[in-house]
């Protein structure tokens, strides 16, 4: 993991990042195209953006999450085939760059980094690959079948050809294929650019922005309101969130400074509520500790329930909440930390009183985290500031906050040179 910055030293170690160019790579550019395109999923409507979008949220930022789950509420995403769902909440996209690659960290004897809930994917490029072939996302058979789609754009050909010297023509389309014909071998070669494509696009600045309101106070440039100085403080303080949500820049291995990512990369089990509202009301997914690589590492389960610790950036607009969706507000998961061993029990989230008077109990009763939330002492107007300190994470504040000291078009101050 990346050593943490004493927050004292913040302003002087960032004003030397470098601003982010505002341009895109030739491969940002077809990663972009790629990224939003529907044709590569088996009924041709559903692309990397459907779940992961880029339009904005509310006047305010894109969330890189699936924007129908933010207006209607629901914890999972229609796949690209009729009535097929996934059983866990899309994450954002945003940030995701700066997860380090999945691995066991011996020095603190956890594992770290990764992408997807369970860190499967130990890279953007891995990532990006699986959703392609996944039954219940965009449930394209194979490899081939994706680059014989590829290969109805003229576009694609060109740039694949100019880019990385593949070319798609000579690849025959897969309905022309002979009974039992092997796949090309310059399939593995293209679809390993395609994802190669999707994860440059993913790191440029648009999905990492650093210029939320936080951003602009920690650089001096506005203040906080008093309700979310106050938020900052228990944030850091009472609420224990920043032991995982680290509030601090890190190093860059690179000898230059992030600014904070408000999360550690690590992964818990938080006693999250099974969601009796996900379709077909599936079992409870068992996260890292489900995998079967780790099983096999972990005899005595201690992974089990564990899933990513997610940024909190752009948290306020992101909603439902959880791996699985099951809270519906910034303001019921807060709740949640604070009250889970006090506040009562109700059966599932379907119950009325869900949040009011009672949580259900864990999906998965292993390795519930005892130590660092379910009990904070928080009291109402307490958990209303941390919500009010989270919501100055939205990026885009200059176009949003109505602030006359940071007015439209204001670059961010942390631009992470890295498009």
């Amino acid at each position: 993991m990346p050593a943490k910055m004493p927050l004292s030293l913040l302003l002087l170690s960032l004003c030397a990042i470098a601003n982010a160019q505002s341009g895109l790579t030739d491969e940002q550019q077809l990663g972009k195209r790629l990224y939003n395109d529907k044709n590569l999923s088996a009924n041709r409507n559903q692309a990397c953006a459907s779940c992961h979008s880029l339009k904005v949220v509310d006047g305010k930022a894109p969330a890189f999450v699936d924007p129908d789950n933010i207006k209607k509420g629901t914890p999972v995403s229609l796949g690209s085939i009729d009535f097929a769902t996934g059983t866990l909440n899309a994450p954002s996209a945003a940030y995701a760059k700066f997860s380090p690659p999945f691995h066991w960290n011996k020095k603190e004897g956890l594992y770290e980094g990764g992408q997807f809930w369970n860190g499967r994917a130990s890279d953007l490029a891995e990532q990006a690959g699986k959703p392609f072939l996944n039954p219940v996302e965009m449930a394209m058979p194979n490899k081939w079948a994706v680059v014989s789609r590829l290969k109805e754009d003229t576009a694609y050909i060109k740039l694949f050809f100019k880019l990385y010297q593949l070319d798609l023509a000579a690849v025959p389309h897969i309905k022309d294929a002979q009974f039992l014909q092997p796949t090309p071998a310059a399939v593995d070669s293209i679809y390993l650019k395609i994802t190669q494509a999707i994860a440059a696009f993913e790191k440029s600045s648009l999905f990492s922005k650093f210029n939320s309101k936080f951003d602009f106070v920690l650089a001096g440039k506005t203040q906080f309101t008093a309700q979310e100085e106050q938020g900052m403080k228990l944030f850091n303080g009472k609420a224990g969130c920043s032991g995982c949500h680290i509030s601090q820049a890190v190093l860059d291995g690179q000898g230059g400074f992030v600014p904070p990512l408000f999360t550690d990369f690590t992964y818990d089990n938080i006693g999250l509520p099974q969601n009796v509202k996900i379709p077909g009301n599936p079992s409870p997914n068992l996260g890292l500790g489900g995998r079967s690589d780790i099983r096999k590492l972990d005899p005595d389960r201690k992974e089990l329930g564990k899933h990513k610790v997610m940024t909190l950036r752009n948290i306020a607009i992101t909603p439902p909440y959880g791996h699985n969706g099951v809270f519906a507000t910034l303001e019921q998961i807060t709740r949640f930390y604070n009250t889970r061993d006090t506040l009562g029990s109700v059966p599932d989230n379907s119950n009325p009183d869900f949040s009011v008077s009672g949580w259900p109990r864990p999906e998965v009763g292993k390795n519930v985290n005892h130590n660092e939330l379910g009990n904070l002492g928080l009291t109402p107007a307490q958990e209303q500031a941390v919500v009010a300190f989270m919501k100055t994470l939205t990026d885009d504040y200059p176009e949003w906050g109505n602030d006359p000291l940071i007015p439209p078009g204001t670059p961010s101050p942390f631009a992470d040179g890295n498009n």
